[in-house]
């Protein structure tokens, strides 16, 4: 944990990019003093008015469906025969805050991850520094202490209905205050009383309001999803990667990224997305060649190249020559173009899962984008209940002062999340249809099929990557459902309509680590189709400088007898391929496609052969996930 800077919490101007430094990379917070003067003010004006006698919800009273019970002056219970062994020390209102927190730390399943847990403290710390939960100094300066410390409280993933805020979650970090729960410490679970006495701190007792203050709240849903859509971020850039590298694998039309063309339709996403594809392929000498330059794949065989120089190669190559009599209707096409057929198909835009890629990633950024907005007032809103204000000094009763609301209910984030729930499969789908395009050779404009040579037919090649990519799809789509539309009213029905944010969240969280799998597959396998395009457009072209037309005639599939009348013809026309060839500098790819590809081959070797491929999987999701593909613009 970094010593030597940290981030000043004042209630007001907390980042997702100052959430994610703590969350992940353990940088240390600090308590503004402005912000405590008005977390003290709040403090002094709820002890003045409970020594007045004043009935306030949820601390002169019970919570939710109990709200209408008053505190007596002393427990009946201890009129009981025996007494309560378990009864915390202090007054009824220690006892209602501590016994709020005990009670309702009741999710199950797995913990989450530290850095989730993090976020939520940091949140939970940042909402109070507005002055207007009325807790005290101290306990805010035990909780930020905790968080410092390296204190992680164990909070299981389940439970949370996102209203009354994450009122059950939130409790597992409270009561790591208290001494009890567990807690993470230096890499070892443990008891939060153990975790806070190795850290040096003490449990604390709460007082009035301090229990609801720090279970009330909409903190898991917001640290879920604010980490979520940091995650996001970074893999509509990897979206953006895979896409370009795909399309300078397919030599394909940059046409459909054009900045006049995005004008005309200028939705921020889609505008954004069209222009960072442009970037990427800046310097391709792939896009928008000509059809009749690009040749198509033939299995290799001992004969195919007499050269040492491409004796290496795992292919052949091979056009078609599209005689004369052929070309009826199409004269306008071969007067521009060659009359020969290779790899490219004769038509004038790709499919949509290229060429409507600004499109579709452009609405998955918009959709980011409006949960980012959401996500971002969220951050430095007060989210408990109910709200004290005390420099209200015209107020004529309490009511006016502390007031019940609703901001702990979770729909701003619950429906933002859903927005973004439901564009994740959209980002994968459209992503496995590139990877699909690149291994079936009805579509791959030339490509070998499966992306491997198999000139012994024993090898599988790129398939089954496509398998596990459409199993990510499917599973993603199916855990696309939103979860806000369905509420399950709670406490009795006096909380009869919740949000179900912090499943939302949760889920989207968990969403993008498949999403990233499904874009790593699609590089991984649009690495290796570049590999083959770029070389086999080499190929050709070193075999048109070496030997002209007499060398690529043994490429083509159906050269006329000599005798014929249309070889003369045949022979001119090479001879315009041969030049056109010659002609042409270096194939490759985009410059940042290019440096994006050099990483994953520093890692990843290109597959001549099949080979054990669990590895290369793994590497190349590990890399996706480390960030470490997404070359500098």
């Amino acid at each position: 944990m970094s010593t030597t800077e940290s981030i000043v919490l004042d209630g007001n101007s907390l980042t997702r990019a100052q959430l994610v430094a703590v969350a992940r990379h353990g940088l240390p917070v600090t308590l503004a003093p402005a912000g405590l003067q008005r977390v003290q003010r709040a403090a002094e004006f709820l002890a003045d008015k409970v020594s007045c006698g004043e009935p306030t919800y949820g601390v002169t009273t019970g919570f939710g469906s109990n709200a209408d019970k008053l505190l007596g002056a002393h427990r009946l219970r201890d009129e009981l025969p025996g007494g309560n062994p378990h009864q915390p020390e202090g007054t009824l209102l220690e006892e209602l805050q501590h016994n709020l927190i005990i009670t309702h730390a009741v999710c199950v399943g797995k913990p989450f991850a530290e850095d989730v847990v993090r976020a939520m403290l940091l949140i939970r710390i940042n909402t109070l520094m507005r002055g207007h939960s009325g807790i005290r100094v101290s306990t805010l300066q035990a909780l930020t202490a905790m968080l410092n410390s390296g204190v992680v409280p164990v909070v299981p993933e389940k439970g949370s209905v996102g209203a009354s805020g994450d009122l059950a979650p939130l409790s597992h970090l409270a009561i790591v205050l208290l001494g009890g729960g567990e807690a993470f410490y230096q890499g070892a679970r443990m008891s939060g009383a153990e975790a806070l006495k190795r850290a040096g701190l003490t449990p604390i007792r709460l007082s009035f309001k301090e229990g609801l203050a720090l279970n009330n709240g909409t903190a898991q849903m917001l640290a879920t999803g604010a980490l979520a859509l940091d995650a996001l971020e970074h893999l509509l850039d990897t979206a953006d990667l895979a896409a370009a590298m795909t399309l300078d694998a397919f030599a394909g039309r940059s046409g459909a990224l054009r900045p006049e063309v995005h004008a005309l339709r200028p939705h921020p996403g889609q505008v954004e997305t069209a222009g960072r594809v442009r970037g990427l392929l800046d310097g391709s000498t792939l896009l928008d060649i000509p059809y009749h330059l690009v040749p198509r794949f033939k299995p290799w065989s001992a004969e195919a190249w007499s050269e040492p120089d491409d004796q290496a190669l795992s292919f052949d190559i091979g056009w078609d020559w599209v005689p004369a009599n052929q070309r009826h209707g199409r004269e306008a096409f071969y007067s521009r173009f060659l009359p020969f057929k290779g790899g490219k198909k004769h038509q004038p835009q790709d499919a949509y899962s290229l060429r409507c890629m600004p499109q579709v990633h452009g609405a998955v950024r918009d959709a980011w984008a409006q949960a980012c907005r959401v996500f971002d007032i969220e951050l430095n809103s007060v989210t408990d209940n109910p709200l004290i204000f005390p420099d209200n000094d015209e107020a004529s009763f309490i009511e006016e002062q502390v007031i019940s609301a609703g901001h702990f209910h979770g729909m701003p984030l619950a429906l933002a999340m859903s927005y973004v729930k439901a564009a994740i499969p959209v980002l994968a789908s459209i992503s496995e249809r590139r990877l699909n395009k690149l291994v079936d050779s009805a579509t791959n404009d030339g490509l070998p099929a499966f992306l491997t040579g198999n000139e012994d037919g024993t090898d599988s090649g790129f398939m089954i990557v496509q398998y596990t990519a459409a199993a990510l799809v499917n599973d993603l789509a199916t855990r696309a459902h939103p979860a806000s539309v369905y509420s399950v009213p709670t406490s009795a029905n006096a909380e009869d309509h919740v949000s179900m944010g912090a499943n939302e969240a949760r889920h989207v969280l968990e969403m993008t680590e498949d999403l990233g799998h499904v874009l790593a597959l699609e590089l991984y396998t649009a690495a290796q189709a570049l590999d083959y395009r770029q070389e086999m457009l080499n190929a050709a072209r070193r075999l048109a400088s070496r030997g002209g037309w007499q060398a690529l005639a043994t490429k083509i599939a159906n050269v006329p007898r000599e005798d014929q009348p249309q070889y003369a013809q045949f022979v001119s026309e090479l001879q315009q391929l041969a030049d056109a060839l010659a002609a042409t500098g270096d194939f490759h790819a985009g410059t940042q496609v290019r440096d994006a590809h050099a990483i994953l081959r520093r890692h990843i070797d290109f597959m001549h052969r099949d080979r054990a491929m669990d590895g290369d999987v793994n590497k190349v999701c590990e890399l996706v996930r480390q960030r470490a593909i997404q070359p500098s613009p």
